[in-house]
């Protein structure tokens, strides 16, 4: 039985025809919507998100990751100064930072 369906598969097309092209283009298909889906977006968020730490100044109201909701003081390379209250100051990673809270809003 196996037999017949074995020798029925063998003989609709040409052996060796297109052996290699369809296992290469499933792969090329996936990796071009693998790319499109995950990783361009991603890279495409990653710098908007480094541009607007770069943006940073003095007067900023920002959230940190965290929830944190402050004003910058004092900014560094590495790090910031944020002051939650009149009183109170803290220095957080600048890559803490979640986003800037915008006043129009």
């Amino acid at each position: 039985m196996f037999q017949q369906f074995y020798a029925a598969t063998s003989t609709a097309g040409a052996p060796g025809t297109g052996g290699l092209l369809s296992f290469i283009l499933p792969l090329v298909i996936m990796f071009a919507v693998f790319y499109f889906l995950l990783i361009r977006p991603q890279k495409k968020k990653q710098q908007t998100r480094n541009t607007m730490l770069n943006a940073l100044q003095k007067g900023d109201k920002i959230v940190t990751i965290g929830g944190l909701h402050g004003t910058i003081v004092e900014l560094t390379d590495d790090t910031v100064v944020i002051r939650v209250n009149d009183v109170t100051k803290m220095t957080f990673d600048r890559n803490a930072i979640s986003h800037r809270v915008d006043e129009k809003a």
